[in-house]
Formats: C-alpha cells, sequence, structure tokens
C-alpha cells in the first residue's frame, strides 16, 4: 500500500502536472454525469416530500377516507357512520375548486392576481383532532365566532402570497380583506378573509361546512369523509362488515390516508427512473471519456511502464496502479459532482418548482431535500463509471511486453476472436426485452439495452475481421491501401477499443433520435385524430383540476344555447370527469362525447372495433386502461358499472353493463381513459355540464363576431353585462370567461410543449458524441505516438510524409466508418427496444417507429469526417523529424 501511494505521489502526479487539462475533461466528464443524475434526484426527492406533507397537512392522520368513485358523497352516509359504535370521529368535508380575485381598499378587483385555489369545507370543532393543520387560526380584528360565519374564509400562506395578501392581522380599525370567487359561469361569490391557516401546499381557502354548502349550492352534498376508529378495531374485518350492510352504496371506495401519496409516487416513479437514467447518459460516455484518456496516458508512458517491470513491477502492481488513477478521477469527479448537482437542485428548485416536465408537482414549490445516502449512491456510481473506464488501458499496461515496449515496436498483434461474448450477450439482451416491469419500472429493458451495447461492442473486433477480409483483395493492387488494411486487421482489437467511445455514443445517439423522431410523429397524428374541428371553446376560468375542476366547468344548457347561435354548423360537448376505482391506483379520467355509429372516425383506435353486444353499453379504453386495470377488447368491466350504480339509480336508470369494445391511443392521460357517448353520460349522471366544446363555423362566417356571441352568451350565464365579456374581445383578456383556440394553435402549443420536453435530449446527444470524438482522438493519439518508430522505418523506406498521413488518415476513416455503421445498427436495435418496450412498459402508451433516414445519414457523416481529420492531426504529430531520429534508438 505505501508503494502504491508512493508511486501516485511521484509516478502518477508527474503525468498528471505535464497533462492537466486532459485529467481535467475526464474528471469534467465524470462531474457531469454524476452532477445531472444526483440533481434530477434531488429535485424529485424535495417535489415528492412537498407533496407527500401537503397531503399530511390537508387530510390530517384519520384511519380511513371514504370517496365515491364518481361525484359526491350524500350526507346522509354522514349519519350512518357519526354513529356507528366502531367509530370515533367522523368528519364530513367538502372540497371545490374556483378562481380567487383579491379586491383592493378601492373595492376594484386586483385583475392581475387571479388564481386558482382550492376551498375545503371542514368541521372546525372536529378539526383540531382530525387535521390539526386545518384548524383555522381568526385575526384579532375577526368575529369570535368567524370559524361558523357565512362566506368566511380562512387561508393558507400559499393563497395569501399568490393573492397578494398580507399574513399579518389588520388593524381593528381596518376592514377584513375580501375576495371573489368564480366557480364555472356561475355568478361570482364574495367572501371576507377572516385568518389563517397552517397547512402548506398549493393555494387553500378553510371555511365552515355548513357554510361552504349554501354558499355554493351543495347542500347535502359532501366529497369525502375522514374516519377515526375505536382503538382495536379491526379495520379489515369492520369494512367488510360496512359493505356487507343493506343499502350501501356499491360506488364507495374507502383509502388509507397514505394511499395518495403513494399513487403519486407510483404514478411518477417510471418518469422519475427514466430522467435518472437519461441523465446517466452523460456519466456512461464519461466512462468512455476516463478510457480515453488513460488509454492515451498509458500509450505515452508505455517505456516508463516497462522500465517499471524490468525493476520489478508485477503485472498486478501496474494494474492497481492505473485503476487507483482512474479512481482518483472518479472521486474527484463525483465529490464535485455532487456539489455541482446540489447547487443545479436548488436553483431548479428555486426557479423551476418541483416540476420537470411530467406534470405530476406542477406549481409546487419545495424545499431542497439533501440526501448523504443518495450522495454516497451516486457518488460511487461516478467513481464505478471511471473505474470500468480505467479497465481496459490498465489491462493494457498490465499485459505490455516490457523489452518490445522499450524498444518501441508498439502491442502485439489481435488474436483471432470469434464474438462468441459479444453474440451471448446480444441474444441475452433480446431475451430480457420479453420480461414484465418490475414495480412498473423496466429494468429488463434497461439491462437488455446495456447488454446489446456491451455485445456489440464486443463484436467489432470480430466484425471487423470479415469485413477486413472482404476487402483485402479490392486493395491488393494498391500499396498505400493495402498498407493501412493490414494494419487495421493486425491490430483490430485495438482499433475496435478506440472507436468504442463513437460506437457507444452514436448508437445512444440514434437511438434517442429515433425515439423522439418516432415518438413526435406519433404525437402529431393523434393530435391530427384527437382534434377534428377547426374552433373549441372552454372555459377560461380554471381550477387546477382540483375537486373535479368544477371551476373549469360550463354550465348546463351552454352547449346548447351555443349551437343555436348563427353561423355554426356543428357543435359538439366534451367532458371530462375523474374516476376513482381502486384506492391504490390513480384516478382515471372518464370522457363523453357523442361517437355516432362509427367510434372509428373520432377515436384513434388501436387495432379494430367490436361490435357491442345487445344489452351492454361499449366503452373505449386508453392503453393505459389495459395495462393498469388488467382489461381487454371483449371483456365486460364490472367495476365500472358499479361506479356509475348509484347514479343512476339516483336517475331512475337502469344500471349499464359496460362492455369494452376497443382500445383507443391517448398521450394526454398517463393514469388511462375511458370514452363513452354522451347520451349513455347523461342517462346515468343526468350531469349535462360540460369541459369544453368543439366548434364548426359555416363556411363564410366571421370568426371574430362568433366569439363575441359566445362570450356575450357566457357573460349572460354568469350574471354579467354582455358588453364586459365584448370588451375581453377587444383586449381585456382578465375579465374573460371563455377563451377559444383553433386547432392548428393547440397543435403548434402542443408540439412546442413536445420540443421542450425533449431539448435536453438533444443536448444529451451533442454531449455523447463530442465525447466519443473526443475518445476517438485521444486513441488515435495513443497510437500514433505508440507507432513513431514505424512512421520513421516507412520514411526510410521511401514513403514521404504525406503517404504516411494518407495511410493514418485512412485508417482513421476506416476505423470511424465501421463504428459509425456499428454505432447506426445498435442504435436502431436500441431505439426498437425504446419504442416498444420501455415507452409501453412506463408510460402505458405505444408508438409507431419512424426512422429520421437523413437525420442519421448526417450524424455518421458528421463522425466519419471528425474522425478522419482527428486521425490525420494525430498522425501529423506523429510523423515528422523526430519519427525518422526515433529509429536511431534501435542502432
Amino acid at each position: 500500500m505505501l508503494a502504491m501511494l508512493a508511486l501516485l505521489r511521484t509516478f502518477s502526479w508527474q503525468d498528471l502536472r505535464h497533462h492537466p487539462w486532459r485529467s481535467a475533461a475526464a474528471v469534467a466528464a465524470v462531474m457531469l454525469g454524476v452532477a445531472l443524475a444526483f440533481a434530477v434526484h434531488v429535485i424529485n426527492a424535495s417535489a415528492l416530500d412537498e407533496f407527500s406533507q401537503a397531503v399530511r397537512a390537508v387530510n390530517g392522520q384519520p384511519d380511513l377516507e371514504l370517496r365515491a368513485m364518481q361525484g359526491s358523497l350524500s350526507e346522509a352516509l354522514y349519519e350512518r357512520l357519526a354513529t356507528d359504535p366502531q367509530v370515533a370521529r367522523a368528519s364530513p368535508l367538502l372540497e371545490l375548486s374556483a378562481v380567487a380575485q383579491a379586491d383592493t381598499a378601492a373595492g376594484a378587483k386586483d385583475q392581475s392576481l387571479r388564481t386558482p385555489i382550492r376551498v375545503l369545507g371542514a368541521d372546525a370543532l372536529l378539526l383540531p383532532t382530525m387535521a390539526p393543520a386545518l384548524v383555522p387560526r381568526p385575526w384579532d380584528s375577526a368575529d369570535r365566532f368567524a370559524l361558523f360565519a357565512p362566506a368566511t374564509v380562512f387561508l393558507n400562506t400559499a393563497a395569501l402570497q399568490v393573492l397578494g395578501l398580507s399574513a399579518a392581522a389588520p388593524a381593528p380599525s381596518s376592514p377584513l380583506p375580501r375576495l371573489t370567487l368564480q366557480v364555472g359561469l356561475q355568478q361570482a361569490l364574495t367572501v371576507q378573509v377572516a385568518g389563517t391557516v397552517t397547512a402548506g401546499g398549493a393555494p387553500l381557502a378553510v371555511m365552515d361546512i355548513g357554510a361552504a354548502q349554501d354558499l355554493f349550492g351543495r347542500a347535502g352534498a359532501l366529497t369525502r369523509i375522514d374516519l377515526q376508529l375505536q382503538p382495536g378495531t379491526d379495520r379489515t374485518a369492520w369494512e367488510a362488515a360496512l359493505r356487507a350492510q343493506p343499502g350501501w352504496p356499491a360506488n364507495l371506495v374507502l383509502a388509507q390516508p397514505g394511499d395518495a401519496t403513494q399513487r403519486i409516487s407510483d404514478l411518477s416513479r417510471a418518469y422519475r427512473v427514466n430522467l435518472t437514467v437519461l441523465a446517466l447518459v452523460a456519466l456512461f460516455t464519461g466512462a468512455f471519456l476516463v478510457f480515453s484518456v488513460l488509454a492515451l496516458s498509458v500509450a505515452q508512458r508505455g517505456p516508463q511502464f516497462a522500465l517499471l517491470a524490468v525493476l520489478g513491477a508485477t503485472p498486478r502492481q501496474r494494474l492497481a496502479l492505473v485503476l487507483a488513477e482512474s479512481s482518483a478521477l472518479g472521486l474527484l469527479g463525483s465529490v464535485l459532482g455532487i456539489a455541482l448537482g446540489t447547487a443545479l437542485a436548488a436553483t431548479a428548485l428555486q426557479l423551476l418548482g418541483g416540476d420537470l416536465g411530467g406534470g405530476y408537482f406542477a406549481g409546487a414549490r419545495p424545499a431542497l431535500q439533501w440526501s448523504a445516502p443518495a450522495a454516497l449512491v451516486y457518488g460511487a456510481l461516478g467513481v464505478a463509471a471511471a473505474l470500468a473506464g480505467g479497465w481496459w488501458p490498465a489491462r493494457a499496461a498490465q499485459t505490455l511486453p516490457p523489452a518490445q515496449t522499450l524498444k518501441g515496436l508498439g502491442a502485439a498483434a489481435s488474436q483471432a476472436d470469434r464474438g462468441t461474448v459479444g453474440i451471448i450477450l446480444i441474444a441475452t439482451g433480446a431475451v430480457l426485452t420479453s420480461a414484465p416491469p418490475v414495480f412498473g419500472i423496466p429494468l429488463a429493458a434497461y439491462v437488455a439495452i446495456a447488454q446489446l451495447l456491451v455485445g456489440g461492442i464486443a463484436l467489432l473486433p470480430w466484425g471487423m475481421a470479415r469485413l477486413l477480409a472482404w476487402l483485402q483483395p479490392l486493395a491488393a493492387r494498391h500499396a498505400l491501401p493495402l498498407l493501412a488494411l493490414e494494419r487495421a486487421r493486425r491490430m483490430r482489437g485495438s482499433a475496435a477499443i478506440a472507436v468504442g467511445g463513437v460506437v457507444a455514443s452514436l448508437s445512444l445517439a440514434v437511438a434517442l433520435t429515433v425515439m423522439v423522431s418516432s415518438f413526435r410523429g406519433s404525437v402529431t397524428q393523434w393530435l391530427d385524430a384527437v382534434l377534428p374541428s377547426p374552433l373549441y371553446v372552454r372555459s377560461a376560468i380554471g381550477g387546477g383540476g382540483t375537486g373535479g375542476g368544477e371551476a373549469a366547468l360550463l354550465p348546463a344548457g351552454f352547449a346548447e344555447a351555443v349551437g343555436q347561435l348563427p353561423g355554426l354548423d356543428r357543435v359538439q360537448p366534451l367532458r371530462a370527469s375523474p374516476l376513482q376505482l381502486s384506492p391504490t391506483l390513480p384516478a382515471l379520467t372518464v370522457l363523453n362525447r357523442p361517437l355516432g355509429d362509427e367510434p372509428a372516425q373520432t377515436l384513434p383506435l388501436v387495432g379494430e372495433a367490436l361490435p357491442v353486444p345487445p344489452g351492454r353499453t361499449g366503452v373505449y379504453i386508453s392503453e393505459a386502461v389495459v395495462d393498469l386495470y388488467g382489461l381487454r377488447p371483449g371483456m365486460e368491466w364490472p367495476a365500472l358499472s358499479k361506479a356509475f350504480s348509484a347514479q343512476a339509480l339516483e336517475n331512475h336508470a337502469p344500471t349499464a353493463i359496460f362492455y369494452i369494445a376497443g382500445i383507443w391511443r391517448d398521450y394526454a392521460r398517463q393514469t388511462g381513459a375511458v370514452v363513452m357517448d354522451r347520451a349513455v353520460w347523461l342517462r346515468l349522471t343526468g350531469d349535462a355540464r360540460t369541459s369544453d366544446l368543439a366548434l364548426w363555423p359555416s363556411e363564410g362566417t366571421d370568426v371574430s363576431a362568433l366569439q363575441a356571441s359566445i362570450r356575450a352568451l357566457a357573460a349572460t350565464q354568469a350574471g354579467r353585462q354582455p358588453s364586459t365579456a365584448a370588451g375581453a374581445a377587444t383586449g381585456d383578456s382578465s375579465e374573460a370567461l371563455v377563451e377559444f383556440s383553433s386547432a392548428a394553435t393547440i397543435r403548434e402549443r402542443s408540439l412546442r410543449i413536445f420540443d421542450r420536453s425533449f431539448a435536453v435530449t438533444y443536448w444529451l446527444q451533442a454531449v455523447a458524441i463530442g465525447i466519443g470524438l473526443f475518445g476517438v482522438a485521444a486513441s488515435f493519439s495513443a497510437k500514433v505516438l505508440a507507432r513513431r518508430k514505424e512512421f520513421g522505418l516507412l520514411a526510410h523506406l521511401g514513403l514521404t510524409r504525406r503517404q504516411i498521413l494518407t495511410v493514418v488518415a485512412s485508417e482513421g476513416a476506416a476505423w470511424t466508418a465501421m463504428g459509425a455503421a456499428a454505432g447506426v445498427l445498435l442504435g436502431l436495435a436500441v431505439s426498437v427496444v425504446l419504442v416498444h418496450v420501455v415507452n409501453p412498459q412506463s408510460f402505458h402508451w405505444t408508438m409507431d417507429l419512424a426512422v429520421p433516414g437523413g437525420r442519421l445519414l448526417g450524424l455518421c457523416a458528421a463522425v466519419v469526417v471528425s474522425g478522419t481529420v482527428t486521425a490525420w492531426l494525430a498522425g501529423r504529430a506523429a510523423a515528422g523529424r523526430d519519427a525518422v531520429m526515433a529509429v536511431k534508438e534501435d542502432w
């Protein structure tokens, strides 16, 4: 150990002092890979922790939560549960979403501070024991009974901040702040702010449940009931007894408080893992840069290693010395990477929040959650990557022949390689692609991709031998090509190592390019299918999706009223509603729209639609529902029938027996969606509210005048003057109740978001290609420097410097061309795994494979040209006068 430390301080340190930038490049590559991966982990962990804290604060700590699968709960259920002898406490709650505006001191509304807000009606007397973070804290200037006062709310810190209100209590002589709440196109409601609550998370307003029911016209309706059971109660047995009671509704779900956090964790797990794997691409290519740097270093220090061998250093000691150098580079890069990753995560959380593009934590502003075990894991990955990159150079130092190296004769020719290892790795990887995901993560597919890459690189010497043997007769009559060909054939092992970085980086770049191109093409086709009309209208008041998106619904009768306006050929309503079938799975979305007799004309179906048997109600499920619920076309869906049974009974409609008539492709809802005909929805629920309207204006219609008419109609529905809505059409968008989007605008915005989401992949491709080319440059430099005496001998035999450079450039062109060909083939194989295995297993959707030939050809051409130029430059430095004089060293 002491001898190794002494060698590191003298032998290795001297090389570092002479070539600091080369080692710094390797350290930077490891640092960048570790930093990206660790930053992604910290951001996701912080966002998930913030979400968990917010859920715990709002939900409290009940034993169970009772919700309806679809719609609201009857208040009669609360009375039934509150008197159950096994229930210690039952807390009724009503959740709604609204858009809030703060009134200024002059009574005017501050339009710039309109924000979605969650309104929670609760029993203030039960909150101290059920959910302490929701207990209202009245200001001193508020009435002592403000807890129970009508039209009175208590805001959390996030709501106060976004509405521009102070958390400090107003002076006793000052009036309480007032808010205007807007739900859909209903008349605006005015409430006063009487205090605060300590709950964190998104903007929240808490008020008395009775006051909330009266204010929003939801008398007798509840969203959920929180339950605390008596100590010693067998929860499973109590749930079974409760469901067995006569008259117990079948459409109820009992969930545990941690289920919401677990659902979002499970839902986002695949996205987080895929993002981490994508970030580790930089670390993977960094390993090749470490390999290139150490290969060049070992080649330059070949005589020194040979001298160490003559002085008594064993092959194992030489191996350990190079591995120690690589681990030192990896350790330094990992430490710097953890520091940089922490800074990147802190900056991203401050500027962008906790969402990295998946939409799972949109709007969150979490605090940084730094984990020492995670830092150790990602630091160890950096060291492992550096050790993997340093293994082949270390093996070269271990196996170099001392006498031959001291004479400057280079390494021995490559031994024959049958490619057995590579074939086994590729075959094993192909088998692994058929393995199912593990906890929703395509682990086997990731291993398969790694085996395809490693197996393909392992096959390079074998493939190059077959190709060069085929090319040899073609070059037999030409001296210079034959010289380059024979050199490449006899040293194909070292040539394969040299282009290994190009193969790895180019294959990843090709795979990502094909995957993104395929995804974008499929999304474009999907948008064309789901956006059939030229114009769409929806509420301009978004509710953030909470509480069923009540704030964003258009009222019943609005679609029919719009259809009566002149200048319209057709109006098609669409309603999206959440449906919670299982406490352990995320809520899926029920879409109802007119389907007509040919659903294939309105839905992007995967396969053919099945005929619906008599007495059954046909529905169409997305691909995510197939994976999450284990359903297939031709099956009945009793759970969906149960979800609508209570509402059907209330509306005196027969219970529907749902039949899965087909599968459709949906890129908007990863949690799953089911489409039913609007007539079926209305018959079962009686709820005629809509989320969107698709409009087909008549030919020659003035679209601006049509939009003004619809705005005026919306203003009338909301109890406003039509002139207000008309004014919104001329530029006052803050007063608009509805908003319009053309199909072209929606398509352009969607694709722009798509391109922005995948912009990081293009950057990673550039980094991977750059590192691969740097690796080729370093490897060529190493090999060329080791061949100085060979070049000198060729010069003595009569070859000019230009001819020697032609030989070197030809070798570089041959190597990089074969590397590019291998990289494209491997990349296409990996892209097939990404498109047909990783994406369906991770996100539950499929796509069509699309190969952008022009872009791939450009990548290959850039790699071949760069490799040829790099080899020429390296040969130019080694084939000078020093090469001729180097031959004298053997005289």
